[in-house]
């Protein structure tokens, strides 16, 4: 029975190196678990603040049923040639 007592010393030691690698482990994953419900948050700030800017540019559009022409960016609708050069006429 003396051979059972360091050895159940030894299994003792053994666990409980083992629930502080566990414990330090778990520390790491709580941690984690934070940090990405934190950038979750973050996140869904942006697409709420992007969906009001888009609302707020769709909102600034022209009825469909109006009749005047949508210029967008600013520039004329004249198609342009895909070569880059001038249309002729002959």
């Amino acid at each position: 029975m003396s051979d059972q007592l360091p050895s159940s010393s030894d299994d003792l030691g053994s666990l409980q190196a083992s629930i502080q690698r566990l414990t330090e482990k778990l520390a790491l994953v709580a941690t984690a678990v934070q940090k990405l419900a934190a950038d979750r948050v973050q996140l869904e700030e942006k697409i709420e603040d992007a969906q009001k800017r888009i609302q707020h540019i769709l909102s600034r559009l022209p009825e469909q049923t109006d009749g005047r022409q949508m210029n967008l960016l600013g520039e004329s609708n004249a198609p342009e040639p895909e070569d880059g050069n001038e249309p002729t006429t002959h």
